[in-house]
């Protein structure tokens, strides 16, 4: 049965144009890497390829505007990092990327996966400061998730030490380098808050590079302190150094010695304050920059449903396909017309005049030396007959008879005298013999 009448018909057009505008409103822009497959690049300019990895794959378009200020030049089975946008291809309704931005995979690769991370999160609100504790008026006991053997604890130890001996230190040792480095330091929040025996947390470690400092910027330690009931303070590497840790926590420190300042109390309260309130206040400053940033680009991308180059470059695609398909299709004309007149040649020169003349000419030397054969064969065979015949009559030749000692006898009229009934007295006779004739008279 088909619809009520009150609910909406759709084409296929309306249907691709919708799903279209849902899929670009709902991935503003995104990372990922893979492997390039079918690339080309028609006579406009564009680039059309796929990017897959192990278990699936994905078309992708990248417009000459943005192809032709790149400096690497992509190729079949190059491992690259895109920043796309997901978009339809309406007329085949086809799901693809719109790549932005594209350089070979491993090149500034966990900067990318930084950056990426960081919109992700700050698009999901971990970032907010609506969302961040204060560090409580009264600290007595402060907790320490950092390796047991480092410098940070050394340094956290020493201020703390110094600036208020009297607080008690909980020290939850972690590694803070590696694979599994995140797991750890996760383990440990999550012990601490099961606990709940400290005031505030200090999450730390000393400087390093990015990869040293890579299990920082994890998503499910960034999760783990953003689900934390007890505030967290994160002092990771050095003061130029800035992870995830530093954006979810509810307040940054510099250094890990730095962040043993802000949880420790001293006569110079106010300053500390103010500090803190510096802190939050660029914090705060950042994460409504990156809420700006994330309305603007979505903002930006609706804008862009709406632009006429987004029709320029889907027609421009069809225009590239269909130039791609004429060519294709104009190959295999020209191929399948060769193959006709390759065909049809041979046809022809069974069909030439110097063949059929050079095959009558042979014909009629063929036919020649037939007739040549007959006539030989008829008078052989004339003469045979002759040759028999002449034997036959000479067989019955009188002459023969006669030379076997034979004798004809006539009358002088040359009638052959079979019986003495013939003749009467005084006839003459003439008797032949084989050498001569005897002229005799009848008695």
């Amino acid at each position: 049965m088909f619809s009520k009448p009150s609910q909406t018909v759709y084409t296929v057009s309306r249907l691709n144009k919708e799903i279209r505008a849902v899929l670009e409103q709902g991935f503003a822009s995104l990372v990922l890497t893979g492997e390039i497959s079918n690339f080309i690049t028609p006579a406009s300019g564009h680039w059309y390829f796929s990017l897959k990895d192990e278990k699936a794959q994905i078309k992708a378009a990248m417009w000459r505007g943005n192809n032709r200020s790149q400096s690497y030049r992509p190729e079949n089975g190059a491992q690259v990092t895109v920043r796309a946008r997901v978009s339809l291809y309406e007329p085949r309704g086809d799901y693809q990327l719109i790549v932005e931005h594209m350089e070979p995979a491993g090149e500034g690769q966990l900067k990318q996966e930084f950056d990426a991370l960081k919109m992700r999160l700050a698009a999901e609100g971990l970032f907010s400061s609506a969302y961040k504790k204060p560090l409580p008026q009264n600290i007595n006991r402060v907790g320490v998730i950092t390796s047991a053997t480092g410098a940070a604890i050394k340094d956290i130890l020493t201020v703390l030490k110094r600036r208020a001996p009297q607080l008690d230190v909980i020290i939850y040792p972690a590694m803070v380098q590696g694979k599994e480095a995140h797991v750890h330091l996760v383990d440990q929040i999550q012990l601490a808050n099961a606990r709940n025996e400290v005031d505030v947390l200090i999450l730390g470690r000393g400087g390093g590079s990015l990869e040293d400092l890579w299990c920082f910027n994890h998503e499910l330690l960034a999760r783990a302190i953003y689900q934390s009931e007890l505030p967290i303070v994160s002092a990771v590497g050095h003061e130029i150094d800035t992870t995830i840790s530093d954006y979810v926590a509810d307040v940054r420190a510099a250094t890990p010695s730095a962040a043993a300042e802000l949880v420790s109390p001293n006569t110079q309260e106010l300053h500390n304050k103010v500090v803190e309130l510096i802190n939050r206040l660029n914090n705060a400053f950042k994460h409504n920059m990156a809420d700006k940033r994330a309305l603007a680009t979505q903002l930006q991308h609706r804008l862009n449903l709406c632009h006429p180059r987004n029709q320029l470059n889907q027609k421009a695609q069809r225009l590239d396909e269909l130039t791609i398909a004429l060519q294709q299709g104009m190959r295999n004309r020209l191929y399948q017309q060769e193959r006709t007149l390759n065909n049809l040649i041979p046809r022809l020169m069974r069909q030439s005049p110097d063949k059929k003349l050079s095959q009558a000419s042979h014909q009629l030397m063929q036919v020649q030396t037939r007739l040549e054969q007959a006539m030989q064969h008829k008078l052989q065979h004339a003469q045979n007959s002759l040759a028999l015949q002449a034997s036959r009559l000479d067989s019955v030749s009188p002459l023969n008879v006669l030379a076997r000692g034979y004798s004809i006898t006539k009358s002088q009229q040359g009638k052959v005298v079979k019986s003495v009934a013939h003749i009467k007295k005084g006839d003459v006779l003439i008797t032949e013999l084989v050498d001569g004739a005897i002229k005799s008279t009848a008695l």
